[in-house]
C-alpha cells in the first residue's frame, strides 16, 4: 500500500506574513521547537524559511533581525506537494530540487511541512536521520 505524504508529514504548520520581522519569525521558531515556517499571503504560500535561512542570509551579514522581512530571506515560491500524493513523490520532488522540506499544500492552503526526517522516520525508522529526528531538541 502506498503511504501518502499526510500520514507522515507534521501537521498543524506555522505561517507568517511576508512581511513579518526575522526576530518575529525566529521568535516563533524558539516557542513552536520548529524550524522552518511557512511563508504565506491571504493562505497562499508564497515562501518557506529555515532557521538556516535566517543564520547564512542575514545574521552571518550582520543584518538587523527586526529590520529584515520574512520576503527578504526566504526561499519564494518553494516546492510544494500535496496532502494526497505519495510519500515516494515527496522524496522524488526532494531530490530533483535538492530541499530538505516541502510545504503541503491542499487547496492553495498550507496544511503541513514534509521533511526528510519525516520520510526517514517513515521509511527507515532504524536510520540515523530517524533517530535524529526523534530525538528531544536541545535547547
Amino acid at each position: 500500500m502506498t503511504q501518502l505524504v499526510k500520514d507522515v508529514m507534521s501537521d498543524g504548520v506555522v505561517t507568517v506574513l511576508p512581511e513579518a520581522s526575522l526576530a518575529e519569525v525566529a521568535q516563533l521558531m524558539r516557542d513552536q521547537d520548529i524550524g522552518d515556517v511557512v511563508v504565506a499571503r491571504d493562505d497562499v504560500v508564497v515562501g518557506l524559511i529555515t532557521d538556516r535561512d535566517i543564520t547564512v542570509r542575514a545574521v552571518a551579514d550582520g543584518a538587523d533581525p527586526l529590520a529584515l522581512s520574512a520576503a527578504s530571506v526566504c526561499t519564494p515560491d518553494p516546492v510544494v506537494i500535496g496532502p494526497y500524493q505519495s510519500a515516494g513523490q515527496a522524496v522524488a520532488l526532494m531530490r530533483q530540487f535538492a530541499v530538505r522540506r516541502l510545504p503541503v499544500v491542499e487547496d492553495d492552503r498550507a496544511v503541513g511541512v514534509v521533511s526528510l526526517g519525516d520520510l526517514a522516520r517513515e521509511r527507515d525508522p532504524r536510520s540515523a536521520l530517524a533517530d535524529i529526528g526523534r530525538a528531544d531538541a536541545d535547547r
